[in-house]
């Protein structure tokens, strides 16, 4: 069994003995700019998208149900009849996730992200399948629709991994970058590609796995465990371990400016930094707010407020 499931399995003591697959994952489809279609395929589509995540095995490690990951995943539609085919639709797809913290009721934001380059097609009355050895399928535009479910999905245990074992996450990544490797291909599919753009699905997993931002993921798993997870019985301790990491995560930023992959680190961290911050002495607030300023520069307002 891995470090992560005996460490959730300490935590959550209360825990029930049956197993279940990894996510928890909450589906919402938004359709108020779809006219013209019966609201049974978008009930369906909802459905469909739920079994596909929570019942689909992810990893071979066995969660229990207090263990499995808390996902939200809402998909709104913004057009349909792409290529004049009445099952193909254009989409924005949240997906957020979060980790329980030991000690306390507490659950800490691991992913927070929207993908805008989103579009699939969906058969009311097929049943979603996906296969890592065949991630491309008959049809790129239905193949899309799980290619892009399971990439998020993988990246969900990557971070997941990560937080619990240095590195811990790899394989789940790995994964991801497989479905980016071999992406459905078709002209109204794109964000699988490095040319199409800098913040796209490839380069996020790109840059998970790049050797330049190790000292990131290696500060993710010191920010929780280290960290978070000490919060309870050591609040002083853990909250100087994460604000003082924050060097390293500065000084690959420096490197490497306008990384998409810090991009979704911060969308998923601002608030727990806004709150560690605020919690230090005000004397030695500016050093934080200044990496924090200088990296996370959409919400540089949230952290100049402290000072």
């Amino acid at each position: 069994m891995s470090a992560r499931v005996l460490l959730v399995l300490f935590a959550m003591t209360f825990a029930s003995l049956g197993f279940a697959q990894e996510l928890n994952c909450k589906v919402t489809i938004g359709h108020d700019k779809i006219s013209g279609v019966d609201n049974e395929v978008f009930n369906a589509m909802q459905k469909a998208v739920y079994e596909f995540l929570n019942q689909h095995k992810w990893s071979n490690d066995e969660f229990q149900t207090a263990e499995k990951i808390d996902v939200t995943v809402f998909i709104n539609l913004t057009a349909n009849k792409v290529n004049n085919d009445p099952e193909a639709y254009s989409a924005t797809l949240s997906i957020s996730a979060s980790r329980p913290v030991f000690g306390s009721t507490y659950t800490s934001a691991i992913l927070n992200y929207m993908d805008r380059d989103f579009s699939f097609k969906f058969s009311q009355y097929n049943s979603l399948q996906f296969d890592d050895n065949r991630v491309t399928g008959v049809d790129g535009l239905s193949s899309n629709l799980t290619a892009v479910l399971a990439y998020y999905s993988y990246l969900v245990l990557g971070f997941d991994y990560d937080s619990y074992s240095p590195l811990g996450g790899s394989q789940y990544f790995k994964k991801a970058q497989n479905i980016v490797n071999n992406a459905p291909e078709d002209k109204s599919v794109s964000g699988w590609k490095a040319t199409e753009s800098s913040r796209n699905r490839y380069h996020i997993v790109d840059q998970i796995l790049n050797t330049r931002f190790e000292d990131v993921r290696s500060y993710w798993y010191t920010m929780h465990r280290g960290g978070l997870d000490s919060m309870f019985t050591k609040p002083i301790d853990a909250r100087n371990k994460i604000l003082n990491g924050l060097k390293k995560v500065y000084q690959v930023n420096k490197e490497n400016p306008n990384s998409v992959f810090l991009a979704v680190f911060f969308a998923a961290k601002t608030e727990e930094f806004v709150h560690l911050v605020a919690q230090a002495p005000k004397n030695e607030r500016g050093q934080y707010i200044s990496l924090l300023t200088a990296m996370d520069v959409p919400n540089a307002a949230k952290y100049n407020n402290l000072r």
